[in-house]
């Protein structure tokens, strides 16, 4: 999702800041939590809404050599970002796209039989050798192979011919959650199906596998949120990356008794100031949060009264007199993390995140 271009970011109803300092600082603190072997930075998404290409363009610098996508449009789109470096696309390969793949350097993950048969027979065109990751499924029940695709593997090496496996992986249903007995059955089906396969290096770890403990150490760690300051898990405090602030359009003045906004959800019990902001659920701002969420000015709480609309969303100022057009306001940042308004919203912070619209301004530092 590419951000509006702005001469001046302050002629814009709303500014949205990425730190990248923020997010190498964070792969950085992730690599040492993997006790400094190999971590990648997985992109998808628009590298969680914080801009893929910038993203990968900072991590690359940092030293980080193996990026992830969930599509191949979007290793597309950062290929040029991160030169030499392991590119993989985690939703797969679709049948008729593998010359796409050889040409743009890009490492598709393999899982099916079908994706397999069908990356053989390339590289058997090709007449040379084809790197791939092997996903394995170990309880997700959503992408990767099946307990009988393993055996029909280890049954027929041959299935593998013309492939250059770099990695086998999985993925971790609940490693937020440490006490969940998920994690140890799926440690144990990966090592199980890792026996059956050739001896190559494994990966394991998403954000949160990467504080499981030593067990979940591998060859390659691929954290994604963490790195765009999602905590992984608790007692473990990332670096904010996003800071979203938006200007005050106009402050309304309205008697006791009125109403703000659509459908009368919120009426005044005194005199009342209202600020208007220029974003609303258009921009990912949750509709959910309507007469829950809030912002801040100078860290002083504001609470957002009526419905999110599609453009605007309206605060009571009233106590704060000094508030008026032209100022800024902050809806998420130091003062408004991203589990603060999640929690409002009854959502995931992963949600807030990656839902975070492109008509902001968007400025990087860093």
């Amino acid at each position: 999702m590419a951000g509006m271009t702005l001469t001046d970011p302050g002629a814009a109803f709303a500014v949205l800041e990425i730190d990248l300092s923020a997010v190498v600082a964070n792969w950085r603190m992730l690599r040492e939590a993997h006790g400094g072997r190999p971590t990648a930075g997985v992109l998808k998404a628009d590298a969680y809404g914080t801009g893929a290409p910038q993203a990968a363009a900072a991590l690359h610098a940092a030293g980080c050599r193996h990026f992830f996508t969930a599509h191949l449009s979007e290793a597309v789109a950062v290929r040029g970002c991160v030169p030499g470096a392991l590119l993989g696309v985690l939703n797969g390969m679709l049948p008729g796209v593998e010359a796409e793949y050889v040409a743009q350097d890009i490492v598709p993950v393999l899982g099916s039989l079908s994706d397999i048969s069908r990356w053989s027979a390339h590289a058997k065109r090709l007449g040379r050798t084809l790197p791939a990751l092997l996903h394995v499924d170990t309880g997700m029940a959503r992408l990767g192979l099946e307990p009988a695709e393993v055996d029909a593997i280890a049954a027929d090496p041959a299935l593998l011919v013309g492939i250059d496996l770099r990695y086998v992986v999985t993925h971790l249903i609940a490693a937020d959650d440490p006490a969940d007995p998920t994690n140890q059955e799926q440690l144990c089906r990966f090592q199980a199906a890792c026996a059956k396969l050739p001896p190559v290096p494994r990966s394991l770890a998403n954000s949160a596998g990467l504080f499981l403990g030593d067990a979940f150490r591998s060859d390659l760690a691929r954290p994604g949120a963490a790195l765009y300051g999602i905590d992984p898990v608790a007692g473990v405090t990332m670096r904010p990356v996003v800071r979203l602030t938006a200007r005050v359009l106009q402050v309304r003045a309205i008697a006791a008794g009125e109403a703000v906004g659509y459908n009368t959800t919120w009426r005044a019990a005194r005199p009342s100031r209202i600020a208007v902001l220029g974003v609303g659920y258009a921009d990912g701002f949750p509709r959910a949060l309507t007469n829950r969420g809030a912002a801040c000015f100078d860290g002083i709480r504001l609470p957002l009264v009526g419905r999110v609309s599609m453009d605007l969303t309206t605060y009571d100022v009233t106590d704060h007199p000094g508030i008026g057009p032209g100022d800024w306001l902050e809806l998420l940042g130091p003062s408004r993390s991203l589990a603060d308004v999640a929690a409002e919203a009854g959502a995931s912070p992963y949600e807030i995140l990656t839902r975070l619209g492109r008509r902001y301004a968007r400025v990087w530092h860093g």
